[in-house]
């Protein structure tokens, strides 16, 4: 493939993504059985990319009806030498949803992509073209890096709202230009029906969109695979997917709250009770509802390593698959853990073996803020911190083993990203100020929710010394996006002096919070 080279990293092309937009817009309701009678596949969905190195990345789509996808490429929007990518045909079997590998592709530049649906019968047939860009992960450091993260998204019965604008803080996101969005979990809530009207405490009422298959929670694969169609009725969404690229992880509520393997549910309001059940049907939507790149092995995990470049290596933790059962998780000897012992041992390798000035652990839950799991009438912990700040039991065992190992081996530029808790917030860890003391200090930051109800701040838990230096959450619980506290984090690093910035959002873009970390050093 023959690619010209581009202007700086740093433009965004808005002329070519407003072009793609138009090719994206949904088809208005009159305008329907026309396209139905034409026999052409449709993208009504958008297109999408995920787990972009410096030579590769995952393109996305989904249509109306079996269809072959087919993926262009260019340097330039124009599409002038393209090259052509043949995709899978996309059937019932993965709700029509597919997804190509390109590779082989210039590092730092900007791809542009369109995706063709083409009748399986008559390849001449095909739908309108539906086009996105990304960039491909720099193979220098002069570049740096710019990336979101944030999660949990149409939550606590607040779905999608045409009269607030939608999904907005994509716009915001998007506006920064980042070079790719990492979301920590909870992408949808399979758990959380929405019903058409809220009435909010203010008197005002909000509205949602809603679907057929978020009356309920879902159950049945085909209720999983609504949820994940769900979020893409959004504008917003759909275009940040267009020019975005993102690495994905879950959490607990693409299946139900607070899941752990082997778990009976007595939710009365399921038929089906048997989690792993559930988890299984959730985990193959999840499968064909992202590009991600370990999901398409034939072990299909979520955890792995993103690579991007001299600068930034990524590590996506699944603490939801291996844990053990919530408990009180006090218990003084754990070896599963929340990780599982080949996912830590996998974890340990990568940290090690990893070039990258800064190692960002992608935690879909946080380490040291007390979350309660009192689903069932007993005293329960859904992540790590119990309350108790002495030495580490239960799953702190775990965590205190990966700290250790990070001092010992002398893995500088560790620092640990979440959402989870729907508000945001800095911690710093010290050992100084631990009950645990065998650990080199690192920074947590918390961001979220997107489009979910906002909660007041949780414990802290001192067995790692944490230290809240910021926090922005609500007095009471389940505050409506209406009533803001919808935050995401930036994370920028510096091509040049290797700095990471790291600055804490609201939903509009302004700054909260920032904090500048500098490389290879240790306790700041």
């Amino acid at each position: 493939m023959s690619l010209s080279p581009l202007p700086g990293r740093r433009s965004v092309l808005r002329g070519s993504l407003a072009a793609s937009a138009a090719l994206t817009l949904p088809v208005a309701a009159g305008a329907a059985p026309a396209l139905a009678l034409s026999g052409r596949p449709r993208a009504g969905w958008g297109v999408q990319t995920g787990d972009v190195t410096t030579n590769s990345g995952l393109v996305w789509v989904r249509s109306d009806r079996p269809a072959r996808m087919i993926v262009e490429t260019s340097a330039t929007p124009s599409f002038r030498h393209a090259h052509r990518w043949r995709g899978p045909l996309l059937g019932a079997d993965s709700d029509f949803t597919g997804t190509t590998r390109l590779h082989g592709l210039p590092a730092g530049e900007q791809i542009h992509y369109r995706v063709l649906l083409a009748d399986p019968d008559d390849p001449r047939r095909t739908g309108e073209p539906v086009a996105g860009t990304f960039r491909t992960a720099s193979a220098g450091r002069r570049d740096g890096v710019r990336f979101v993260w944030s999660g949990d998204l149409a939550g606590q019965g607040w779905g999608i709202n045409p009269e607030l604008g939608g999904y907005r803080i994509y716009e915001a996101m998007a506006a920064l230009d980042p070079d790719f969005f990492l979301c920590s979990g909870d992408n949808v809530y399979a758990d959380g029906p929405l019903t058409e009207t809220v009435q909010l405490p203010d008197g005002r009422t909000w509205r949602n969109i809603t679907t057929e298959e978020k009356a309920k929670v879902a159950e049945t694969l085909a209720e999983f695979r609504g949820n994940f169609r769900y979020n893409l009725l959004d504008e917003n969404l759909k275009r940040f997917n267009a020019q975005v690229p993102s690495i994905i992880q879950w959490d607990d509520h693409e299946v139900t709250n607070n899941w752990y393997p082997g778990e009976i549910l007595g939710d009365a309001r399921y038929t089906e009770k048997n989690v792993d059940v559930l988890a299984a049907r959730a985990r193959r939507a999840f499968s064909e509802y992202f590009p991600i790149s370990t999901l398409r092995r034939p072990e299909g995990r979520v955890y792995r390593v993103q690579r991007h470049g001299p600068l930034l290596d990524v590590f996506v933790l699944d603490m939801r698959t291996y844990r053990n059962a919530n408990s009180p998780d006090d218990q003084g000897a754990d070896a599963q853990g929340i990780l599982g012992r080949e996912q830590l041992e996998w974890l340990k390798r990568e940290l090690a073996r990893s070039r990258a000035v800064w190692k960002v652990i992608a935690s879909d839950m946080p380490l040291g803020l007390v979350v309660p799991d009192t689903g069932d009438g007993k005293p329960n912990i859904e992540a790590v911190a119990q309350g108790d700040p002495g030495a580490p039991l239960g799953r702190e065992l775990q965590i205190a083993e990966l700290l250790r190992f990070v001092k010992h081996r002398r893995i500088t530029g560790t620092v640990w990203l979440t959402a989870d808790v729907h508000y945001t917030s800095a911690q710093h860890y010290d050992p100084s100020r631990a009950a645990f003391k065998d650990f080199a200090p690192f920074w947590e930051f918390v961001s979220g929710p997107l489009n979910a109800g906002a909660f007041p701040a949780n414990a802290l838990d001192g067995t790692f010394g944490p230290d809240r230096v910021f926090v922005k959450a609500p007095a009471t619980a389940n505050v409506s996006p209406a009533g803001g506290y919808q935050f995401f984090g930036e994370v920028d690093i510096d091509g040049g002096s290797g700095e990471l910035t790291v600055r804490l959002r609201e939903q509009d873009g302004t700054v909260l919070f920032t904090k500048v970390l500098e490389p290879g050093k240790v306790g700041q």
